[in-house]
C-alpha cells in the first residue's frame, strides 16, 4: 500500500535551475539568494550539491539513480508480500499432493 502523504516537489525544476545559476554566477551568497527567493538556505545548498553530483563533479547518487532506487524499493515492497503468498501456496499444494 502506497503512502498518500508522499513527498511532492514544491518548486518547479526551472525555478531550481535558475536558483542554482544565481549562486554559480556569483550574484550573492547562498544565504542571501535563498532569502531573496523565499526558500531555506539549506534547501538551496542541497540543490547545489545535487547539481554537482549530477554533473559528475562530486561523488554520490545522481538524480536519475535516486529515482531508480526509489522505484526499485517500491517494487520490492510490492513483490515481497506476493512472494510470501506464493511460498505459502507452494507448501499448501505440496501437502495436498502428499495426501493423495
Amino acid at each position: 500500500m502506497e503512502d498518500k502523504r508522499r513527498f511532492t516537489r514544491p518548486y518547479p525544476e526551472a525555478f531550481r535551475r535558475e536558483a542554482i545559476e544565481l549562486v554559480r554566477s556569483g550574484s550573492g551568497s547562498i544565504q542571501k539568494i535563498a532569502t531573496d527567493l523565499g526558500i531555506c538556505h539549506e534547501t538551496l545548498r542541497h540543490w547545489l550539491k545535487q547539481a554537482e553530483i549530477d554533473l559528475g563533479k562530486k561523488e554520490g547518487l545522481t538524480t536519475d539513480e535516486r529515482s531508480e532506487l526509489r522505484e526499485l524499493r517500491r517494487r520490492v515492497r510490492t513483490l515481497e508480500p506476493e512472494r510470501e503468498v506464493l511460498k505459502k501456496a507452494a507448501v499448501f499444494f505440496a501437502r495436498e499432493s502428499e495426501t493423495r
